[in-house]
């Protein structure tokens, strides 16, 4: 691999696009008072990437060589606080600029890595520490210069994803899941090196909430998340990182209802579907139908069984089986106790929408089904029924785009029913309970019959709800 320093001057359009970033940031001050105080400002990372690749930047980041921290410190103390939480990796921030104004430093191996951070250290040598060369490339702010020694570059060109030392690479396992989400991000492919590395890396000692990061950074940003979980398929390490998604491989299906071949398959594209779709939601929403799209035929593993007088396949009860694979599944990767109940939701009611529609359900179906997703919504639900349906593609390998009939009649009639957006109101209060005489325990007890009788019934006259207690 060519170590050369390269440099070439940024084209109209990443000049135009990078200058719109230092007016936005606002940081056009700062990067001059180091300047001319000796230092050489570089702009690193995902920024460099994101210019050239002409997508939007999430994160703006400055590397700075020849000044030393104290002086680093003084020099950005002028424009705001200097957070120095990060201090022990040579990094710093400045309130509020949401930016990681850094010193060169070399890593160690291992969880807790020895830094060492040399101010005096060049370019090349500060660039080589990072794990792919797509994201070893620097900027220079002052002359509008592309400085590029391990030709990231012409990999983004070639859609190649490439380590710049495979020595050093495996010092940090985080490494693997990056790989894995940058790949369905930016769809690229890693050369077979990297794919080799990867297979054999140990992986164990990265934490939970390490991992958790870089899967929220796939859901959220990636088109087709599941180009991460079928790279893992191809190198062998699905079933010892994925285990649960392991066991999909293989599960046939009723090719009447699923074309598209096994369970697995399903659910690549049931993920990608929902990924797609949901993309206006707010992050946590798109967060939990990513983790349900993966879980949500998790239970057809130990469900799916030819039928006993003409032996098709049925995975009858998949939806409740599903939610003990769920629990385990989601317990390695989140602490998150709210998005765990609503993934658990998602996998348990996933089949409903289209089960009332055909079986012609009245309202009080309807208004259950919303009792039991709140506090998410039957639209919410809507967008995992929606996937689930279009992820049935058997002629590739991406789900279908087209309209699904049964959830357009489930959204129809879950609005007439007055429950698409959130479940019914009680429409008795403890207040109506305390003016008659009834106090104590007995009011959880009375309004949750007065609840029930109103969903089942649809009545919603307050003397009508009384009169059904008995207080009328």
């Amino acid at each position: 691999m060519e170590t050369g320093l390269f440099t070439r001057g940024l084209s109209a359009g990443e000049r135009d696009s990078f200058s719109y970033l230092l007016e936005l940031y606002r940081v056009s001050p700062i990067l001059k008072v180091l300047t001319s105080a000796g230092g050489r400002v570089y702009c690193v990372g995902g920024a460099v990437r994101d210019i050239l690749l002409k997508k939007d930047v999430k994160d703006l980041d400055f590397e700075i060589h020849g000044l030393a921290e104290p002086r680093l410190i003084k020099i950005l103390s002028q424009f705001g606080v200097v957070a120095t939480q990060g201090r022990v990796f040579g990094v710093l921030r400045v309130n509020p600029w949401d930016i990681d104004w850094s010193l060169p430093r070399a890593d160690g191996s291992g969880r807790r890595p020895a830094v060492l951070i040399d101010p005096e250290m060049g370019l090349v040598e500060a660039l080589r520490r990072r794990d792919l060369t797509m994201n070893a490339m620097a900027i220079d702010p002052i002359k509008m210069e592309l400085f590029d020694p391990f030709g990231g570059e012409r990999d983004l060109q070639d859609r190649v994803l490439r380590a710049v030392n495979a020595q050093t690479f495996v010092d940090d396992p985080l490494r693997l899941y990056r790989v894995m989400q940058f790949l369905a991000r930016f769809e690229m492919e890693p050369d077979d090196k990297l794919a080799f590395l990867c297979k054999n890396m140990d992986v164990s000692r990265v934490s939970r909430e390490r991992i958790e990061g870089e899967l929220k950074k796939m859901f959220l940003r990636a088109c087709r998340p599941s180009l991460g979980f079928r790279w893992l398929a191809t190198i062998s390490r699905l079933i010892d990182l994925f285990p649960e998604l392991s066991l999909l491989v293989g599960v046939a299906q009723n090719p009447r209802w699923h074309p598209e071949g096994d369970v697995f398959e399903h659910t690549m594209q049931v993920l990608d579907a929902v990924a797609l779709d949901a993309s206006p939601l707010s992050e946590m929403d798109r967060l939990a139908l990513c983790y349900g799209a993966l879980c949500h035929d998790m239970g057809k593993v130990s469900t799916t069984r030819p039928h006993e007088y003409d032996g098709r396949l049925i995975s009858y009860g998949h939806e409740e089986a599903g939610v003990e694979y769920a629990v385990k599944f989601l317990k390695r990767f989140t602490a998150c106790k709210e998005l765990v109940a609503r993934v658990l939701k998602l996998v348990r009611y996933h089949m409903r929408p289209c089960a009332l529609v055909r079986g012609g359900a009245g309202c009080a179906a309807y208004r259950r089904l919303a009792v039991c997703l709140a506090p998410d919504s039957l639209a919410f639900l809507a967008y995992i029924a929606r996937a689930d349906m279009r992820g049935r593609n058997g002629g590739g390998n991406r789900p279908h785009t087209n309209s699904v009939r049964c959830v357009d009649e489930f959204i129809i009639k879950a609005t007439q029913c007055g429950v698409f957006d959130a479940p019914q109101a009680p429409v008795l209060s403890g207040k109506d309970l305390l003016e008659r005489g009834i106090s104590g325990k007995r009011i959880g007890g009375l309004l949750a019959r007065a609840y029930e009788y109103q969903i089942s019934s649809g009545v919603q006259e307050r003397a009508l709800l009384l009169a059904y207690l008995g207080l009328g």
